[in-house]
């Protein structure tokens, strides 16, 4: 265990502000994120970004895995989205006598699917590659609930929630998008079907940032063909192949298998959003195959 891992909570979350404070104030110093992972949630993006964190060259924003600045934070100045990266001068002291440039990234699962996000993402930071990570929607709906359940933030069976989310939502991203200091509990936290509607949500971002700009990583392909995966992924972000010693899968929550009547009606919406997904990125999508 690590000296940082081993601190007290209190101390810890003093150290992460104290860091914040010095990074605002020396932020042009800073190394902005070459690439930004932006969900999507419950799809192994802590996985991915645990492999990406053993590259030589690849850097995370301190602290952090992710800032959650282009969704929750944006009434914050960007200098304080700055103060989370390392300074340039920190991170040629990382990768001396490592061929190759240094590059910083951060991971926010939130940022897919907040409809404000991407045109913030765009206005700061309009060359940024866009990494999505996606996974069965069915799967990653259930998954969802056990998370929000575990945590405290759901309270009803799946069945119900699934039941009450158009009345939790409505409305919802009218009022976000009229007013940028809205948030929204549910929005956050109880869209298990909607978060599964990616292609609807990749068309959102790409009106902002071009389609070259963006790489969809199909969770099932990542962990079951790991090497493969991710080498297509360093390929993309112009990086230089450096394998992690193993892929590790993180935050799995096993329960009890989803009703398969449950399965099946989830099934059956998702089909129309899964058909335009796989017309959006040119292919099938991992979990179809």
């Amino acid at each position: 265990m690590s000296v940082r891992a081993s601190l007290p909570r209190p101390v810890k979350i003093a150290g992460r502000r104290a860091s914040v404070r010095l990074g605002t104030a020396t932020a042009e110093r800073r190394q902005l994120p070459s690439f930004i992972m932006v969900g999507a949630q419950r799809c192994g993006t802590t996985s991915l970004f645990r492999a990406l964190m053993s590259h030589p060259l690849i850097h995370s924003a301190n602290y952090h895995k992710g800032v959650n600045y282009f969704d929750v934070n944006y009434d914050r100045p960007f200098s304080w989205y700055q103060g989370h990266f390392p300074t340039t001068s920190v991170l040629r002291r990382r990768v001396k006598g490592t061929d190759g440039d240094p590059v910083t990234f951060e991971a926010s699962g939130y940022y897919l699917f907040h409809p404000c996000a991407p045109e913030r993402i765009a206005h700061h930071l309009p060359d940024v590659k866009i990494v999505a990570m996606l996974r069965d929607p069915v799967e990653r709906a259930y998954s969802a609930w056990k998370h929000e359940l575990a945590r405290g933030y759901e309270t009803e069976p799946f069945e119900d929630a699934l039941d009450l989310e158009d009345q939790r939502l409505e409305g919802v991203v009218e009022r976000m998008e009229a007013d940028p200091d809205v948030q929204s509990f549910s929005h956050r936290h109880h869209a298990y079907v909607r978060r599964g509607h990616y292609a609807e949500q990749l068309q959102r971002m790409q009106r902002y940032l071009p389609a070259e700009q963006f790489h969809v990583v199909d969770s099932e392909s990542f962990f079951t063909e790991p090497e493969s995966t991710y080498g297509a992924l360093l390929d993309f972000l112009g990086m230089p192949a450096a394998m992690p010693e193993k892929f590790d899968r993180w935050n799995g929550r096993p329960s009890s298998p989803m009703p398969e009547e449950t399965r099946s009606r989830l099934r059956a919406h998702f089909a129309d959003h899964d058909e335009a997904l796989a017309a959006m990125i040119g292919r099938t999508p991992a979990w179809l195959t």
